[in-house]
């Protein structure tokens, strides 16, 4: 068996490019419109009260708009919706415009349309980790309705479920 490697970002990165994730996009409204990006960290964190996390980094350019929410969209991708969790990832991307359908949901909260099922969560935490923030959020409102079956996010590409 080969010795450990050391702790390093790229140790990191390399370990949880195994780990296979859900594909969601965030959304929260901001001050020039709508802002989004793709996570692949997002948890249910507890049922009583309906929790939910996700990292976003400090860096990234959604984040001014996320650290002054009220309140975030959380959107579960479907196979169906590579493309769009493409440009939801890809920086500089115009996220919102078309082919992007989307409207204002509850709260305010920009919603996508075609998501296996999104929730609106009230920021509850923004929580330090590193170059991340953690942020917690309550449920207010959602819809688990949509059809298909969910996007993974697995070895650096967009996958489909296998049966």
């Amino acid at each position: 068996m080969p010795a450990d490697l050391l702790a390093t970002p790229d140790l990191l990165r390399s370990v949880f490019r195994r780990h296979a994730a859900g594909v969601a996009v965030v959304t929260v409204r901001g001050e020039a419109g709508p802002v989004g990006f793709t996570a692949t960290s997002l948890t249910s964190v507890s049922a009583e009260p309906p929790l939910l996390s996700f990292g976003v980094g400090t860096g990234a350019s959604s984040w001014p708009a996320i650290a002054a929410a009220d309140h975030v969209g959380v959107h579960i991708l479907g196979e169906h919706q590579q493309e769009l969790a493409a440009t939801f990832a890809r920086s500089g991307a115009d996220r919102f415009g078309p082919p992007t359908a989307w409207r204002v949901g509850p709260e305010g909260v920009p919603v996508l349309d075609g998501v296996l099922a999104w929730l609106v969560g009230r920021v509850v935490a923004r929580v330090p980790a590193g170059d991340h923030r953690i942020v917690l959020a309550e449920v207010v409102h959602g819809d688990p309705t949509g059809t298909g079956r969910p996007l993974l996010y697995h070895q650096g590409r967009f996958r489909r479920l296998g049966d």
